[in-house]
């Protein structure tokens, strides 16, 4: 991997900066591809924004910049798009925002030199997908730090990318219509785009970027995302949008696609869950319905007093082995399982020693 240093002025950064929205946003003559089409959007606030402008107006060092080097023979910005299109868009949009009431065109002349001959530092890195993935990652970004996958969509950049963020990067976009009920994050910080990748990849995300990069559509993943949409919809027949957004579904739908499930059984069971004061992490109902496996559940422990009174009623003897122990070495276990209707209640706590209650979990 090769990283150098490039030494560059507001003006140089500016020049041929344009704006084409989805399309994108260019700058530094042509050469830097500031916004990928469809990538991150603008997210600095008023505030934020205007702290760039003053930060150059004093002279104060703003953060290092990132680029790499593209295929292409362009750069692509890694971190440092959202200072650089604060800078663009004062300096060279017209009209362009105001700062402590004045525009770029309402500065003296050599206010106007000043702010275009700031000196700028930027990193540019190349080499293989891998070595630059890692470099980013190590970082420290300040400021709107990249998530790993905006990493990501900038070291596999390309065709499958830019189309694969038509899908699933835009607010209101197609995955946010078709999907936003059962997914958590941001589309427009990938958070959509990483959680699909992950789904059909079985979480080997750069592994399958890797694969795809070269590939003209996402049209496969997109393809996916809908079947996984529609098992969701045709299993778990009622939306409860409160406890099935950021669900796990894609984990569910690759190991149970196959499986003949019954939604009507299904959506009685989920509503008897609903009820149930022992379940206390109700997005973990459907992963439980599919897999028994009640850690999902987190199904609420005895407290502290009912197993204090549990042992002194036991007069400190396992309930399993008989073997005396201090209160520290022991369990609660329901006597009634909770799985075949007991409850978290001091009439159904025993205590056990490690051993019986590791054994007897394990039946």
């Amino acid at each position: 991997m090769k990283i150098q240093q490039l030494d560059l002025t507001v003006r140089d950064l500016v020049a041929g900066y344009h704006d084409d929205g989805d399309d994108g946003v260019v700058g530094y003559g042509g050469k830097l591809d500031i916004r990928p089409a469809f990538q991150r959007a603008f997210i600095y606030n008023p505030k934020e924004r205007d702290a760039v402008i003053n930060s150059i107006l004093k002279g104060f060092p703003l953060n290092v910049m990132y680029w790499f080097d593209r295929p292409d023979g362009r750069y692509e910005i890694i971190d440092g798009q959202q200072r650089t299109i604060s800078i663009a868009r004062y300096v060279a949009e017209k009209p362009g925002f105001s700062v402590d009431g004045l525009g770029f065109d309402n500065q003296q002349s050599d206010v106007k030199e000043r702010i275009l001959n700031y000196k700028l530092m930027v990193y540019v890195c190349s080499g293989a997908p891998s070595e630059k993935l890692e470099w980013f990652k190590i970082i420290n970004i300040a400021g709107k730090r990249l998530t790993n996958q905006e990493l990501r969509n900038a070291i596999y950049s390309g065709t499958w990318v830019s189309d694969a963020k038509r899908y699933f990067s835009r607010t209101g976009g197609p995955a946010a219509g078709l999907g936003g009920d059962y997914m958590s994050g941001s589309p427009i910080r990938q958070d959509y785009l990483q959680t699909v990748i992950k789904w059909i990849s079985d979480d080997n995300i750069e592994d399958y970027m890797g694969i795809h990069q070269h590939d003209e559509s996402a049209a496969p993943l997109w393809a996916y995302f809908i079947d996984v949409i529609g098992w969701i919809e045709s299993t778990f027949t009622k939306k409860r949008k409160r406890i099935m957004k950021g669900v796990d579904w894609g984990a569910l739908y690759n190991a149970y696609v196959d499986e003949d499930l019954d939604p009507a059984a299904i959506e009685t069971e989920t509503a008897g869950l609903i009820l149930d004061d022992d379940v206390t992490n109700q997005k973990g109902i459907y992963p439980y319905i599919l897999t028994r496996d009640e850690k999902h559940l987190n199904i609420r422990a005895f407290s502290d007093g009912m197993k204090q009174r549990a042992y002194e009623k036991q007069a400190g003897v396992c309930a399993i082995c008989k073997q005396d122990f201090p209160l520290s070495a022991m369990e609660a276990d329901h006597i009634t399982p909770w799985s075949q209707g007991g409850k978290t209640v001091e009439e159904n706590c025993q205590m056990l020693c490690r051993k019986c209650n590791r054994e007897k979990s394990s039946k």
